[in-house]
């Protein structure tokens, strides 16, 4: 697997497994999660399985689950 940098191709993250929300809705609009050998985690939109996919580490993805849990970002979408 190449080095992996923010931007790069989720086709080009070979042998990961890319997981959704049970929350998905029917249309394919969805974030994917994919942990990487390297213990990285990788984000790509469902909707573009061959397009981008940024890299996070776990320490980033944590802190990113405790605000959605805390209800943080719950601003950014109409109810």
């Amino acid at each position: 697997m190449p080095d992996a940098f923010n931007g790069m191709a989720a086709r080009d993250l070979e042998g990961v497994v890319w997981r959704k929300s049970r929350f998905s809705n029917s249309q394919g609009t969805c974030v994917e999660f994919a942990k990487l050998p390297n213990g990285d985690i990788a984000v790509r939109n469902s909707r573009f399985p061959d397009g981008p996919a940024l890299i996070y580490t776990p320490a980033e993805v944590k802190a990113l689950l405790l605000g959605v849990k805390d209800g943080e970002f719950d601003d950014l979408v109409v109810h």
